[in-house]
């Protein structure tokens, strides 16, 4: 039978609300609402002759009939999306918008700035900047690059590597003066730190064949990176600072790292997308670009104390 245009368009409707789980999530990722996602599933499966859904109030699963469907529909979806983004990079002049999200204190302190080189390089790219400490669902978000400090997760992603930056334990020389400084990895747990909550809860230490594993424990907890090293630097406790934050403190006299012969493990900085994503010019020029200013940053030794 023949396939009209109405029910092709059914079939990308579905291949999203069955990848991302949701009529919501889907709704927001194509920019309709949820009633129209809605119609579209039903007049699907009144067409087909099929239930494609199981659904309860507060869960979707594909049946064994939905289950095959969307392998054809996915395939669909996912060969449209690469014609489009085929015909994008035929452009000599990468345009279009990009949603990023990063953390707080590496945004402010290194990917506004070099985002702000990168509009003035490509003006016809449009950014839109989601600053938070939280990993966030990049799918049902909509978001085209999210710049991580951990390895990658969720299986169903992609990412690349953007640079691999150094941590220093670090207090403030009023602490120092009144607890003193710690001269082994034991003597960190005798210490008051300030917890972030987003980190490990344990702290590993290396120093030629040997390791060390400690856990911190501290009165004043925090979910965000620059109110961590805000609270160092009042001399409330230790904290694990990245060396692009600890340095100019550290050379400005208001910080003091410790343990220096000692290696702690380097934060691994990711930029992760959906499958695909990279093949577009607009996200491809700014994958390579954060490469290359985090590169430059490390040649003038802003990234190390």
């Amino acid at each position: 039978m023949d396939l009209s245009f109405e029910q092709l368009k059914s079939m990308v409707v579905f291949a999203h609300v069955a990848g991302r789980g949701s009529f919501s999530a889907a709704a927001r990722h194509m920019g309709l609402s949820r009633g129209v996602v809605s119609y579209h599933i039903k007049k699907l499966e009144r067409q087909l002759g099929v239930q494609l859904l199981n659904r309860s109030t507060r869960s979707l699963s594909l049946t064994d009939e939905g289950r095959s469907y969307y392998a054809y529909c996915k395939t669909i979806t996912e060969q449209a999306a690469s014609a489009q983004q085929q015909m994008e990079n035929f452009r000599q002049v990468p345009e279009g918008l990009l949603k990023i999200t990063c953390p707080v204190n590496m945004g402010l302190q290194i990917i506004v700035p070099a985002l702000n080189e990168f509009k003035q390089r490509y003006p016809r790219i449009e950014l839109d900047i989601v600053l938070a400490d939280q990993v966030v669902n990049i799918l049902e978000e909509g978001i085209d690059l999210a710049i991580r400090g951990a390895p990658l997760a969720d299986s169903s992603l992609q990412a690349v590597q953007l640079a691999v930056l150094k941590t220093h334990i670090c207090g403030s020389p009023a602490y120092f003066r009144k607890h003193g400084r710690p001269q082994s990895p034991e003597d960190l747990s005798r210490h008051n730190w300030v917890m972030y909550q987003l980190s490990p809860g344990s702290l590993e230490l290396r120093k030629g064949e040997r390791s060390f594993s400690i856990r911190p424990q501290g009165d004043i907890s925090t979910n965000n990176a620059a109110a961590r090293t805000a609270f160092v630097e009042g001399g409330h406790g230790l904290g694990r600072i990245p060396a692009y934050d600890a340095a100019p403190k550290i050379h400005g006299g208001t910080l003091e790292s410790v343990l220096d012969d000692y290696r702690l493990n380097d934060i691994e900085v990711y930029g992760v997308f959906a499958p695909g994503a990279a093949k577009t010019k607009k996200l491809r020029v700014l994958l390579d670009f954060l490469k290359l200013h985090y590169a430059a940053l490390e040649h003038q030794r802003l990234l190390s104390v």
